[in-house]
């Protein structure tokens, strides 16, 4: 069981990293020589098409994993 636990823990901490580095990563609404002019959709006339969106979709499939490990590291009944 200690183990499972090590492993679990280990897996939420990469998972953080990476959760925070791709949050990072992404493009604020504002960026770019057209958000300087208060245009702020600098990628296309209608705005970025944030449904396809691969730094979306991770960023959602992150959030999740640590939601759910967060909740089973911390409410499964571990040995002391």
């Amino acid at each position: 069981m200690a183990t499972l636990k090590l492993v679990l823990e280990v897996i939420f901490f990469v998972d953080c990293f990476g959760l925070m580095g791709i949050v990072l990563m992404q493009m604020s609404e504002h960026s770019g020589l057209g958000g300087a002019f208060g245009s702020g959709m600098s990628s296309t006339v209608f705005g970025r098409d944030e449904v396809k969106d691969p730094k979306r979709t991770l960023t959602v499939a992150l959030s999740t994993v640590f939601l759910v490990l967060g909740a089973l590291i911390s409410f499964a009944p571990w040995p002391v």
